[in-house]
């Protein structure tokens, strides 16, 4: 009887995570893009509302939150609450997808396994600079859509207005504001959150609920200290000319308003933000967590 030589055939398993791992940082600003859609959409009537409630000291009107929602209700309908969405989306799905590719990239190349204050601080105020700048021109279009002065046909035609009667310097006016409020909101929301969910994931809780809430408490604590350079930030997109360098803006408002101008639309602001934080942390980490990536 012959010898029969049997033959196995061994396959090599295709590694399919490492398929899925060749490209972390598109991976990143995909579900930071995402995850900057669904907050943006949700929580852009709260925005609008904020950028009108600190328009309307300089008209004199002074009306409340509840108020202002309901002139805008009433005279736009229920869709103008949603004016400016557009600008918003250019600004706020590229913006929060880079800051998240940004924020994975510092991480991984300078942060360490159990970060401290300074390092978190430094890794989310650099991150949120690099999208800062780089979507400052769409900040100044969804601020002035926002305010209902300013009636461009479309995003282009604003830009193109803009840059023919301002200049360079009318897309990125508010700059310095823009980053004192965002960089120091990102800083500090890196460290309470990332605090925040160590303690959660130590006591064995990880989910989406648990996510969300650890993200409206960073929200929260982060606004409230970075609400005065946003009212600085508004004032000084909407009115070039009447605010100009950051000096002259902080004391108008001081000598017009008092300190608690400094804080006018500080409610629904914080509500936006850390809402929409919250928001956009939970869908990034579910995100992330389906990309079977570390965050």
């Amino acid at each position: 009887m012959a010898d029969s030589t049997v033959v196995q055939i061994s396959a090599e398993p295709v590694d399919h995570a490492s398929s899925e791992n060749k490209s972390p940082l598109v991976k990143c600003f995909v579900a930071g893009a995402f995850s900057g859609t669904c907050s943006t959409v949700l929580f852009q009537p709260l925005d609008l509302v904020k950028t009108r409630l600190q328009k309307s000291v300089n008209i004199g009107t002074n009306l409340g939150m509840i108020k202002e929602l309901s002139n805008v209700v009433r005279q736009e309908k229920v869709a103008g609450l949603w004016h400016g969405l557009w600008p918003s989306m250019n600004r706020c799905v590229p913006g929060i997808g880079l800051y998240f590719t940004s924020l994975h990239w510092l991480k991984t190349q300078f942060g360490s396994e159990r970060p401290g204050a300074i390092e978190l601080i430094a890794i989310g105020a650099s991150a949120r600079t690099i999208a800062g700048v780089a979507v400052l021109p769409f900040t100044v279009m969804k601020t002035r859509y926002e305010s209902g002065d300013f009636h461009y046909k479309s995003l282009s035609q604003g830009l193109r207005v803009t840059f023919a009667k301002e200049g360079v310097k009318g897309l990125w006016s508010g700059l310095t504001p823009t980053l004192l409020r965002d960089v120091p909101f990102s800083g500090l929301y890196l460290l309470f959150y990332t605090n925040l969910k160590q303690y959660t994931s130590e006591s064995g809780s990880n989910t989406a609920y648990t996510t969300f809430t650890n993200g409206i408490i960073a929200g929260f604590l982060a606004s409230l200290v970075t609400q005065p350079a946003d009212v600085i930030k508004t004032n000084m997109q909407l009115y070039p000319k009447k605010y100009g360098r950051l000096k002259p803006v902080m004391l108008l408002i001081y000598n017009e308003r008092g300190l608690i101008g400094f804080w006018r639309g500080l409610v629904p602001r914080t509500l936006r933000r850390t809402l929409m934080s919250a928001m956009a942390w939970t869908v990034y980490e579910e995100v992330m967590r389906a990309f079977h990536i570390k965050t």
